[in-house]
Formats: structure tokens, C-alpha cells, sequence
């Protein structure tokens, strides 16, 4: 490999880039763009849940009761209903999304000390929020009926018992339980995938349909050395993209770093070389821009997206998908981003997620030199 010709290469696609601001600009302001976009949008909490109450009682325990729910932040209250017909509207016109029914007797039956039947209605039309919602108007029924047997055991011998388990809880890496926290790290790998593949598969399609590829590879510039030296400055694009989301990461959305920053910055280096040597494939096979764009989408954001256990956990996708997921080369850097930014854990716990990551680069880039190899000859 001459580094004279290696070096002509990566200074005529700098040339290239300054020379097309407008597409420069657009590689650096649509990360930014993603990432506000996903990281305010995007999250997976479920709170403030509109629900609505037919109170059939109107009595102070009922109340009691009710106040459970009003006073925590993962309900919103809506107001009073007065029958099956009103909660049937609310629900239908997404006012409300649970509707407590609390029936006439119900003070009168816990006075007496037997159960009184409550009734929430969920609707059911996502079955993930539901689920979620359910578990919440459990937990508060089930906090409310320890309150009211510890009361009734309390009146008949004096003395309220010690439980028998003392429960204490502790989370690690997300003490508050932040959806952000989870979601930034990992939207952080499906952006940069994207915009890498996409800046040398559509630039290297350009060169193409315009022509000037027949010249370079006329040259006696090698094919690794066409290959590497398209790299270099992309490869620049990208560590600068990275920079601004980690930036946006730490200080806009206020998530912890608590790794290496080198370590961070190294892996990120070898994920965007990997996705740039996956889009200068990608234009070898495609050779035009339309083409380039779309394989790039297919192949990078939507297995990213996915498949990379970002939005929807590996562990609950049917078998065949699991393997599948084992090519995807944003499940590793997904993994490696979350370590160092929440677990804050380094390479000698992650380094079977850097090897293949390295591995997965090295062969993209090898494909794809040998496949410029072929069109040479």
C-alpha cells in the first residue's frame, strides 16, 4: 500500500465533501435532529394514565381509597363519571384510559369486614401499556388491603405484627428509573449506523453515476488503497457525529457517563468504520444513488432499529430472530454504549462485544475491497 496514494485518495474526497456543503451540513444537523427528536419523544414510561371513577358509595373510605391513586404521579384523575354508557364514551374517545367502578356497599362490607369487589376497566387496544397499567392498579389495591388488615388486626389484639420480610429494594445503573437513560445510549447506535452507511454508499454511487470511478480505478491506485482512503474522511464525519451525541447525551439529556471516554470514543471508532465499509459495499453492488439509499435504510436502521435489543428486549424475539440478531452489528455497539455510559464497566467485561465489532469492520472492509478487485480486472 503507497501512503502517497492513500493520502491523494483521501484528500480528493475531502475535496469532494467541502466542495457539497449542503450535504455536510445535513450529516451533521440530521444527527442532531434524530436525537432530539428520539430522545424527547421517544419514551417508554408510562405515567400520568387519564382514568376516571362512577363512585357508587360516596363514602370516606371510598374516598380514602381513591386517594391513593390521585396522589401518585402515574395517574392523572379526570373527573367523576355516572354510568357503563359515560365510561363506554370516555374510553372510546381516549379521555380516559382505566375506569375505576366502586360499588354502592363498598364501605359498608369492609366496615364488616369482608371483601368488597372493585372493578377497572383497561383499555386494552396496546396490550403493553395495559399490562403496565394493570400492574400499577394492582399494586395500589394490594398496598390499600395490607393498610386495611393491619388496621383490623391492630383493633382485635392491640399490636400490629412485624412482617415477616423486610423487603428492601435498590436499583442499580438508573435509580430513578429514567426510560431517557436507556434510550439515548441506545438511539446513539442506530443514528450513527445509519448516517455512516448512508455518506459513503450515496457518495461512492455519485462517483459512479457521474463517471469518475472508471477514471480512479484506471489509475494505479489499489483497490485497498481507493477503499481506505474513502474512509479517512468520512471516518472524521463520523467520530465528529459522535462527539456532538455523546455532547447532547451528557449535557442536554443529562445522562450518566460513568465509563471510559476513550474507551467510548475507540468503539465508536471501530462501529463507524464497520458502517462505512457496509455503505462503500453497498455502492459496489448498487452503483446508483436511489438504489445506494435504500439498501443503506434496509441494512442499517431497520436491523439496528430492531434487532439490536434498543427498543424491544432480544430475550422475548422468537428463536430465529435471537440468531439473527448475532449478525447485527448495532446489538454489540447497543451493548457496549449502555456498559460504558450506565454500567460504566470497561473493556474486560465488554470485550467479546468489541472483538466482533472489529471482526465484522475488518471483513466488511475486506469484502468490499474485493469486490472493487473484480471490477478492476
Amino acid at each position: 500500500m503507497n501512503l502517497r496514494r492513500l493520502w491523494a485518495v483521501a484528500r480528493k474526497e475531502s475535496l469532494h465533501i467541502r466542495r457539497d456543503p449542503r450535504s455536510l451540513i445535513l450529516a451533521v444537523c440530521i444527527p442532531m435532529l434524530m436525537l432530539l427528536m428520539f430522545g424527547y419523544a421517544l419514551t417508554l414510561d408510562v405515567d400520568r394514565v387519564p382514568f376516571v371513577v362512577w363512585d357508587q358509595s360516596q363514602s370516606p373510605r371510598s374516598r380514602e381509597f381513591l386517594a391513593h391513586f390521585k396522589a401518585t404521579r402515574y395517574f392523572d384523575f379526570k373527573g367523576d363519571v355516572s354510568g357503563y354508557p359515560q365510561i363506554d364514551r370516555e374510553i372510546d374517545r381516549r379521555d380516559a384510559y382505566v375506569a375505576l367502578v366502586i360499588p354502592p356497599r363498598f364501605e359498608a362490607q369492609l366496615d364488616a369486614q369482608r371483601s368488597s369487589p372493585v372493578q377497572a376497566i383497561v383499555d386494552g387496544s396496546d396490550a403493553n401499556t395495559a399490562s403496565l397499567v394493570l400492574a400499577y392498579v394492582q399494586g395500589i389495591t394490594t398496598a390499600y388491603n395490607q393498610r386495611l388488615s393491619l388496621e383490623q388486626i391492630r383493633r382485635s389484639v392491640g399490636v400490629v405484627p412485624r412482617p415477616a420480610l423486610d423487603l428492601r429494594t435498590r436499583v442499580w445503573f438508573n435509580a430513578d428509573l429514567e426510560s431517557r437513560n436507556y434510550i439515548v445510549p441506545g438511539i446513539m447506535a442506530v443514528i450513527m449506523g445509519l448516517i455512516a452507511a448512508l455518506l459513503t454508499s450515496l457518495a461512492v454511487a455519485r462517483e459512479w453515476e457521474r463517471g469518475t470511478m472508471e477514471q480512479l480505478i484506471s489509475t494505479p491506485v489499489l483497490p485497498s488503497e481507493l477503499i481506505i482512503g474513502k474512509l479517512i474522511p468520512y471516518t472524521a464525519i463520523g467520530m465528529a457525529n459522535m462527539a456532538i451525541a455523546v455532547f447532547m447525551a451528557v449535557f442536554l439529556f443529562h445522562v450518566p457517563l460513568r465509563g471510559s471516554v476513550l474507551l467510548l470514543f475507540s468503539v465508536g471508532g471501530v462501529f463507524t468504520v464497520a458502517t462505512l465499509g457496509q455503505g462503500i459495499l453497498i455502492s459496489a453492488l448498487a452503483r446508483q444513488q436511489l438504489m445506494a439509499s435504500q439498501l443503506a435504510m434496509i441494512s442499517t436502521f431497520l436491523p439496528a432499529f430492531l434487532l439490536s435489543g434498543f427498543a424491544f428486549p432480544i430475550a422475548n424475539m422468537p428463536l430465529p430472530v435471537r440468531l439473527i440478531t448475532h449478525i447485527v452489528p448495532a446489538r454489540y455497539f447497543v451493548a457496549l454504549v449502555k456498559g460504558i455510559f450506565l454500567r460504566g464497566v470497561g473493556l474486560d467485561t465488554l470485550w467479546p462485544d468489541a472483538l466482533f465489532l472489529l471482526i465484522f469492520a475488518v471483513l466488511v472492509i475486506a469484502v468490499a475491497i474485493a469486490r472493487t478487485r473484480k471490477r478492476i480486472d
